[in-house]
């Protein structure tokens, strides 16, 4: 880093199934004034790790579902898709994955395909409206998981259902018990947006509320909450 120079934060928005790639267009827009205006230097990309809206559903379906169990499966395909572009372009500086639904689930497996960044705590994951990741207990403090809720605090988006953090842990007298939270992420949290799963990032009016935040506002903000001081 050249003198005077602003430090880089390496920014990747991981997409789920049939996503257009200009669904991220403004988050990239608003995403790059707010860390400039930290004094940082983004660098952000869209990454497809299962692909475009031309591929058929269902393989994108079946590659999504090598991502999320905890056990280690073959293939890992949106989590090794995501590494390789990452290795591809990334040059230094701290590591900010956010990945939207099954993109979620590849933004974390990602990271554990990176090590020499990982290693550093270099790396945080954000995980919005995603199927249910295990989490490995080194991780958990880099994962932030946000979901979708109504009016009366209920999740709205059913993706956020699927899949499981839970594990059996020893109980009294040393039975069993099943802890559903064991393998979640650090942070889990509710984002009241308008709408569900496919709304995180929307702008539109029709997807502001009664005090003009749009639920891509919310959705940044949540995300920089959470990071705070961190980069």
């Amino acid at each position: 880093m050249t003198a005077g120079s602003a430090p880089l934060l390496n920014i990747y928005l991981l997409a789920g199934v049939k996503t257009p790639v200009a669904s991220f267009a403004e988050c990239c827009r608003k995403l790059d004034a707010l860390f400039r205006e930290e004094g940082r230097e983004p660098r952000i990309f869209v990454l497809m790790p299962y692909g475009d809206y031309t591929r058929r559903l269902l393989r994108q379906l079946a590659e999504v579902s090598t991502d999320v169990p905890y056990r280690s499966v073959l293939g890992r395909v949106g989590g090794r898709t995501a590494a390789d572009f990452i290795r591809s372009t990334y040059r230094s500086g701290p590591l900010l994955l956010i990945g939207h639904s099954g993109g979620g689930a590849a933004a974390y497996q990602a990271a554990r395909m990176l090590p020499d960044v990982s290693r550093r705590g270099d790396v945080r994951i954000v995980q919005i409206g995603s199927p249910k990741v295990p989490i490995d207990p080194s991780f958990r403090d880099r994962v932030g998981y946000f979901y979708a809720i109504d009016a009366d605090g209920r999740t709205a988006d059913r993706i956020s259902r699927l899949g499981s953090w839970g594990g059996w842990r020893r109980g009294r007298y040393a039975l069993p018990r099943w802890d559903r939270m064991k393998f979640a992420p650090g942070l889990v949290e509710g984002l009241p947006v308008m709408g569900g799963h496919a709304d995180y990032f929307r702008h539109e009016p029709d997807f502001t509320d009664a005090d003009s935040i749009c639920n891509l506002d919310k959705t940044i903000r949540v995300i920089r909450s959470w990071l705070k001081d961190w980069g």
